[in-house]
């Protein structure tokens, strides 16, 4: 089993920047790839960014491409998702992910473990 636990919403200004943490904890040495998700009530759950623990290789939704930035530190076992110039429309609820293999993949149900998500709110 694998536990997530995230920290690190909270509400800013447009153009503002916030940092999420995700902390794993448990069976993390099988936590191949770590993703972050986010969803706003009434739609799907929406892919946001993913690293693969191993390389380090790191991949974004176009929408955050340049905004955002996933990172992992091994000791702990902690990803970021550092959000720079956030907009109104970044307003979520932000989930980290995990899943077993070291292949980034931007379907939710490929993800076996769940955080119980941060709120983000972007104000204009």
């Amino acid at each position: 089993q694998v536990q997530l636990v995230e920290s690190g919403g909270g509400l800013v200004q447009a153009g503002g920047s916030l940092r999420l943490s995700c902390a794993a904890s448990g069976r993390t040495f099988g936590t191949n790839t770590m993703g972050w998700f986010r969803q706003v009530p009434g739609k799907e759950r929406e892919f946001v960014a993913a690293i693969i623990w191993s390389t380090n290789s790191t991949y974004y939704a176009d929408s955050v491409k340049g905004r955002f930035t996933i990172t992992r530190d091994k000791a702990p076992n902690t990803v970021y998702l550092q959000m720079n110039s956030l907009k109104p429309e970044d307003t979520a609820t932000y989930y980290c992910a995990a899943r077993m293999r070291p292949a980034v993949s931007v379907l939710p149900y490929e993800y076996g473990y769940w955080g119980q998500g941060t709120q983000v709110t972007v104000s204009s």
